[in-house]
């Protein structure tokens, strides 16, 4: 990967800083989403009430599937932000993915987007999906989602899918970590007085930064399935995917943590002129392959 690359992102990232009415962002947020491989076969569905697209790439295995839960605060970021990364990461994968589109606060607050992951989830397995040929990820608040309905599943005593993915993830609603500070000035998407905000809408007036399945660094996270945690070197957010790593191995859960040099938050989004972002997407693909038994 030519740093240049990764520069002129970054250039065009400060240049454009996400910010206006949650209608302007929520916009320019969808506006981000790369334009969508030509041969992926995309098609509406709804599982359980949940609007969902299901991708299928060629070639691919249809025993096997990701569930991907995408991020954006919990209050931005939809289908149409994400589809081309989702269709990119079920090729890698060679199998199918189901892209939620959860409830968004703050007209929608916690445990909105947990209830609508785990019905998703359960629709898979409902449809024919085994659990041990699911594996369910999310980026940024899609990776807290991600961690946060394993923690719902097991709690539930509920079959657990055969792994988790988590990009850039934000698992600490008070944002609270190291890296806030130290990578403040390097990070060209996201702060603390963004994303801060965005906690309080997510749990709504009154409620619990802390609750586990909103915040699972707080939750007890023994007899997760395995987990890929990706996170840029040059993210602010770096604390969170650290902490949740450490926590899911002092819980004895097998947990990969990937530190990828001068990434910003969620680079996988810009795969189309970032060669790091597919060699990302082609890492979870591999992930996603001996998880499943591919």
């Amino acid at each position: 990967m030519a740093n240049s690359e990764i520069e002129v992102i970054v250039e065009q990232l400060r240049a454009n800083p996400l910010g206006g009415t949650l209608e302007e962002m929520r916009a320019q947020f969808d506006d981000m989403g790369a334009e969508v491989a030509a041969d992926v076969d995309i098609k509406a569905v709804t599982a359980n009430g949940i609007p969902c697209e299901l991708h299928t790439p060629p070639g691919a295995d249809t025993s096997r599937v990701i569930m991907y839960v995408h991020g954006g605060g919990y209050v931005i970021g939809s289908l149409k932000s994400h589809r081309a990364t989702v269709a990119e990461l079920a090729r890698a994968g060679g199998c199918r993915a189901l892209a939620v589109d959860y409830r968004l606060a703050p007209e929608n607050p916690y445990p909105a987007a947990v209830e609508d992951s785990v019905a998703a989830y359960n629709w898979l397995c409902s449809s024919g999906y085994e659990p041990g040929k699911i594996v369910i990820a999310g980026d940024s608040a899609g990776g807290g989602l991600t961690a946060g309905t394993l923690v719902a599943l097991r709690d539930a005593s509920q079959p657990l899918p055969a792994a988790g993915v988590c990009i850039s993830p934000w698992v600490d609603l008070e944002a609270t970590g190291e890296s806030y500070e130290s990578r403040k000035d390097i990070d060209p998407m996201v702060t603390r007085e963004l994303i801060a905000p965005m906690g309080n809408a997510y749990v709504g007036e009154g409620g619990d930064l802390k609750a586990t399945t909103a915040c699972p660094i707080h939750a007890d996270l023994t007899g997760l399935p395995p987990l890929l945690i990706q996170v840029g070197s040059a993210e602010v957010l770096f604390s969170d995917a650290e902490t949740l790593a450490k926590n899911a191995e002092a819980a004895g859960v097998e947990a990969t943590l990937e530190e990828w040099p001068d990434m910003v938050h969620v680079w996988h989004l810009f795969h189309q002129n970032l060669e790091d972002g597919r060699k990302a997407i082609t890492r979870i693909g591999e992930f996603v392959k001996e998880k499943t038994g591919a």
